[in-house]
């Protein structure tokens, strides 16, 4: 049942009625609303010398109106300064800015915002952090929903091992040592870089490559993790392109067991889907990767490592990956 607010002409009403003797259920009758509704107004309003006033009433009601609304959010200065800072000079997102705020100031309450204010006051025209607009991973007009998935279409590549039969341990992201990969290409195809992913830390490793054929692929990620301990190479699991169609080699090589990605289910490789969409942030699509230095590659992964996460607490994955380092360690001498 949809309920409205009295009226300043409904009380001046009340008033009257009031004033020739009827009573609160006959009010109510007369100006056709509930008896409660009639109760509830004479009673908060009618003041000390229970003579209810119309002007009065509207004036009580208006003073309520204003007391009820909630407070204007990041009114703290040093509030807004963090964000504006973090988000315009460290790149973070208002969820990572809102989270890392607990850790850089834990006993201070009044650095304390939600995301969503975050998101409300950017997104509003005449609000003053309406400028950061431009520095969210996906700026846009205005918010929206996502989009319909796509199709599914069966893979092309011989011998591979349904993501359905890797260990459920790797779901708990309790172990170190399981990693997803994939692909990003440069403008017009003219360079490509694999991002492999490790699963607890979130730990990013990068290598250019020059085309997409299998064994190009094939032998980078080879290099990247053959030097890494055993423990630390596990599993890796990748999307079904077809430049990871020589998976064998590098299950050999490497030692470790290699699954694939439902078709179109990009949720299952969500570490490494997620950190794509970082590095993207940095070499956006539509950029050549022709004349992409190692040095410069190497310097963006290491500031995406070094960058927290929701996901981790709010620490970075380097610091998770120490973390687990030592405690794998601990676990050898033990």
């Amino acid at each position: 049942m949809s309920y409205t607010h009295l009226s300043a002409m409904e009380r001046t009403k009340i008033e009257l009625l009031q004033e020739q003797g009827l009573s609160p259920t006959a009010v109510a009758r007369k100006i056709g609303r509930h008896r409660t509704t009639i109760r509830r107004e004479l009673c908060r309003n009618s003041g000390s010398s229970r003579v209810y006033r119309a002007h009065t009433a509207q004036a009580c009601y208006t003073h309520r109106r204003r007391a009820c609304r909630p407070k204007g959010k990041l009114r703290y200065e040093p509030l807004r300064e963090y964000v504006a800072e973090q988000m315009a000079l460290g790149t973070l997102s208002p969820e990572l800015v809102a989270g890392r705020m607990k850790l850089d100031f834990p006993h201070d309450p009044r650095m304390r915002v939600s995301h969503e204010s975050i998101y409300q006051a950017i997104y509003t025209p005449s609000h003053y952090l309406h400028f950061l607009l431009e520095c969210l991973p996906q700026a846009r007009p205005k918010r929206r929903r996502r989009g319909q998935g796509k199709t599914r279409r069966g893979p092309s590549i011989p011998n591979r091992v349904s993501i359905d039969k890797r260990p459920a341990i790797v779901d708990t992201r309790t172990e170190l040592g399981h990693w997803e990969g994939d692909l990003i290409v440069g403008k017009g195809q003219d360079g490509f870089i694999l991002t492999l992913v490790e699963r607890v830390s979130r730990l990013l490793h990068t290598v250019t490559l020059q085309t997409k054929r299998a064994a190009e692929v094939c032998q980078a990620v080879i290099q990247a993790l053959l030097d890494r301990p055993i423990s630390w190479v596990k599993t890796i699991t990748f999307d079904n392109g077809t430049e990871f169609s020589q998976h064998e080699r590098m299950a050999t090589e490497l030692g470790v067991s290699i699954y694939f990605a439902d078709p179109y289910a990009a949720y299952q490789r969500g570490s490494n889907e997620q950190v794509n969409g970082l590095l993207r942030r940095h070499l956006p699509k539509g950029t050549s990767f022709r004349h992409l230095s190692k040095q410069t590659l190497d310097t963006i992964t290491e500031t995406i490592n070094n960058r927290p996460r929701k996901c981790l607490g709010y620490r970075t994955p380097n610091e998770v990956f120490q973390i687990q380092r030592n405690i794998h360690y601990r676990a050898l001498r033990t």
